[in-house]
């Protein structure tokens, strides 16, 4: 087949490389069109009883992760200037377009008994700004006399300053569009001013204002992996091949992919997530070693008889196979994750299994008709396939598996140990800012929040006490109250919203303003405030934020730390038996939802996913090499040595702490399908020395090591060098993937060089005859498929062979 194909591709250069020209500028069009995404992945499923509970919970009672927080620490928080500072900046952010309510100590309201109208007139504590200090003590006195308003706005820090807040309301469609940096650079140019003159450090947390940075730090950092992959690569083929040929045509093949990659991602719909965002540098990564094994055969093959296109041919014929199924194979690593029920996983496994096919493509067909142009190799062009100390290594390669494989299956024994007892230990988690360094401004900011208001991430339990006017009965009301306070028992939590604690600040105004009648009403009570309360028009504190359409369903909203899904486990776990106990289940149906336990949820379904999808990689993988060989025996041989990188990474994991998390997980798939590349390499030459050294499975395997050493090292350097790159983001995940990747890449190159030759040489002679008879997919030699000998050659007048 491949001889076929060879003739097509040289005789037919032309049209090829003005249809591939063609197909580039439409990819290239489409990728002008690409997008980043704003909105916040969906992760589980439409039929997921989380994710339809947070659903429900948003059509009753709207969003929940569109509040940015601002926050400062200070002791003159009650001085004139600051205060009126404040106080301004406030109403200027009521002004931008995209704000939709602004709530801070400067801004509060009051509840004031009018017993004419017999209501409450809901009144703004600062009326004016005030003119004097003494105007400010008395605005303080009533602030502080107002329990609502306690630690949901003000706290005292452990110095005795006070750390207060201003919750921003975002709309909605506008932190889910291009502009929302725009719209953050507006909110913090205020703030930032207002610190600034104050000498007060401003923190800025919640979800908008975290995904906004995020989003903004992955834009810049899928350029700044592109380059560096570009660069990387480029630097070692120029140390390898000492030839600038040999990095412009490859590299032209690897920005062709990247085309082709951002163009295929804007046809199918998809924009830049945080995990496509990955597909093009991987693409440079993963399509140079194509490029290293075309160009490393093709000198080696044009040294043996000086002529050019016949080396062409026989290149194309012999790896052809090889290089297809290490691509099919790398595509299958990645297309698993395609059969997961995750929209974000689904697109990254498309795009990134069909642009894995596209630079095979690109490379089997562009590199080859380029090399037919130019001038044959100088003698200095293919002078590094004589390097004396590539051949030092490949010798000694060569005698540790001849003398020493004892000691090779003893090290891997020993491996295989550490291995499993570090997997004993590994964790699983997932936070929120879990891939941001501790270091970083979005972590102080959020550690602020944490420290005097318990944190900024939304949690809300819904009541739905299955009546109408359920909610508003006093014996659910006081069982509402006993929940909060048991909520109050956690540290994680921050102070409980309710329509009990509406109720509680109705009760304090029509008592004057008394705080010490903060607290629910009793069934005297509730008969005289009920008139007041049906006939006031509440705003930012109304019972509409906290009951539905028939006062049958009620939330109680509290802000939590950013813990870890285990711990958020360990709480739903303690907390479900208690509202259980409060709530009964025969008469209440209560759900514990919003953003923290939808996305801490997503979290832990994303990892099984990741699981299942690497459990099918491995099936869809040994599945393929099963076919090349015919031979359970032959697939155990191959799977081994590729098999215990993975053991290796995964024992480091636990060894060091790391979690196995989204980011950590995904290692897994990747790299195993690159690892097994190698093998189908080695299996590729091999196959075709057993039929040359007439089924010597010594010299067969020692002839195939000499012959693919070399590419193998080089490409495993490339993939190994190209992953590390990500050590430079600024997000943990990505710098933990590149890492582990290569760690993974790295063990796997001496697995491959050493444990998988030493297997062969360990097996049956006879076995190895029958392990290679009449596979279902050919890696053998394939010249039997043409004449190569036969071959017309002629001189165009350019000096270069022509077929």
């Amino acid at each position: 087949m491949w001889g076929k194909l060879s003739r097509i591709i040289l005789r037919n250069r032309l049209p090829i490389l003005l249809v591939i020209g063609a197909i580039t500028v439409v990819m290239g069009w489409f990728a002008t069109k690409a997008e980043m995404t704003y909105t916040l992945a969906q992760i589980l499923p439409n039929d997921d009883p989380e994710y339809v509970s947070y659903k429900n919970f948003k059509e009753k009672f709207g969003e929940d992760a569109n509040v940015l927080v601002i926050g400062f620490e200070s002791d003159s928080l009650f001085k004139l200037d600051l205060f009126n500072d404040w106080y301004t900046t406030g109403e200027s952010l009521k002004k931008i377009e995209s704000v939709k309510n602004v709530l801070s100590v400067t801004g509060i309201y009051n509840l004031t008994r009018n017993d004419s109208l017999k209501k409450f007139d809901l009144l703004p504590v600062v009326k004016q700004l005030p003119r004097t200090q003494q105007e400010l003590d008395s605005i303080q006195q009533v602030v502080l006399s107002l329990p609502f308003y306690k630690e949901l706005l003000l706290s005292k820090t452990e110095t005795g300053n006070y750390a207060t807040v201003m919750l921003l309301t975002l709309d909605q469609q506008s932190i889910d569009r291009k502009g929302r940096r725009e719209l953050i650079n507006q909110i913090t140019a205020l703030t930032d001013a207002f610190g600034e003159k104050h000498k007060t450090t401003i923190h800025y947390s919640g979800l908008p204002y975290i995904r906004t940075i995020n989003s903004e730090k992955l834009k810049g950092e899928l350029g700044l992996f592109l380059g560096l992959s570009m660069l990387v690569t480029a630097l070692v083929l120029f140390l390898f091949f000492k030839s600038v040929k040999a990095i412009i045509f490859p590299m032209l093949v690897v920005v062709l992919s990247v085309i082709w990659c951002v163009g295929t991602m804007v046809m199918l719909g998809y924009k830049i997530t945080v995990l496509t965002a990955l597909i093009p540098p991987l693409i440079v990564i993963i399509g140079i070693p194509n490029c290293i094994f075309l160009t490393n055969n093709f000198h080696r093959e044009y040294k043996g008889h000086g002529n050019k296109m016949k080396a062409i041919a026989r290149v194309l014929q012999r790896i052809g196979n090889a290089t297809f199924l290490t691509n099919f194979n790398t595509a299958l690593g990645f297309i698993t994750f395609a059969f997961t029920q995750s929209k974000i996983l689904k697109e990254f496994g498309i795009l990134s299994s069909i642009n894995v096919m596209q630079v095979f493509i690109l490379s089997i067909t562009v590199l080859p008709i380029f090399y037919s142009y130019i001038q044959s190799p100088k003698p200095k062009q293919i002078k590094h396939l004589d390097n004396v100390r590539m051949q030092k290594v490949v010798d000694f390669l060569i005698l540790l598996v001849t003398r020493y494989r004892k000691a090779i299956y003893f090290s891997a024994v020993l491996i295989v140990g550490f291995s499993i007892w570090g997997m004993t230990q590994i964790k699983t988690t997932g936070n929120f800012t879990d891939d941001i360094p501790e270091t970083n401004k979005l972590i102080t900011d959020l550690h602020f929040f944490e420290k005097n208001f318990h944190g900024v991430m939304p949690f809300e339990i819904t009541i739905d006490t299955k009546k109408k006017n359920g909610v508003m009965k006093l014996s659910t009301l006081k069982k509402i109250e006993q929940l909060q306070n048991e909520l109050k028992k956690y540290p994680e939590f921050s102070k409980a919203l309710s329509i009990v604690e509406v109720i509680k600040f109705s009760k304090q105004g029509f008592y004057g303003g008394d705080s010490t009648e903060y607290r629910l009403p009793n069934n005297e009570e509730v008969t005289f405030l009920l008139p007041y309360a049906q006939n006031t028009n509440l705003k930012s504190s109304s019972t509409r934020s906290f009951l539905d359409s028939n006062s049958q369903v009620t939330r109680i909203s509290v802000q939590m730390a950013d813990i870890g899904t285990t711990e958020m486990s360990r709480i739903k776990a303690d907390v479900k038996p208690k509202i259980d106990s409060i709530f009964s289940p025969d008469k209440y149906d209560v759900k514990l939802t919003g953003s923290s336990i939808v996305f801490l949820q997503g979290t832990d379904y994303l990892i099984d996913n990741l699981l299942m999808s690497l459990i099918a990689a491995i099936i869809l993988i040994s599945g393929l090499m099963y076919f090349m060989f015919y031979s359970f025996k032959m697939l155990l041989i191959s799977s081994i040595p590729n098999i215990i990188p993975l053991l290796f990474t995964a024992g480091l994991m636990g060894f060091f702490g790391v979690s196995l998390k989204t980011s950590t997980i995904l290692v897994f798939n990747i790299a195993y399908g690159i690892t097994v590349d190698s093998a189908i390499h080695f299996f590729s030459k091999y196959g075709q020395d057993l039929k040359l050294y007439k089924n010597d499975i010594r010299k067969s395997v020692i002839s195939s090591m000499k012959d693919t050493t070399n590419s193998i090292i080089y490409t495993s350097i490339i993939l190994l060098l190209g992953f590390f790159i990500f050590v430079f983001s600024s997000f943990g995940g990505t710098i933990a993937l590149g890492v582990l990747i290569s760690i993974t890449i790295f063990v796997g190159l001496f697995t491959n060089l050493l444990l998988l030759p030493s297997l062969l040489l360990s097996i049956d002679h006879a076995f190895h005859i029958k392990a290679y008879k009449e596979p279902l997919i050919m890696v053998f030699d394939e010249e039997e498929d043409i004449d190569l000998d036969s071959l017309t050659i002629r001189k165009n007048h350019n000096d270069t062979d022509d077929l």
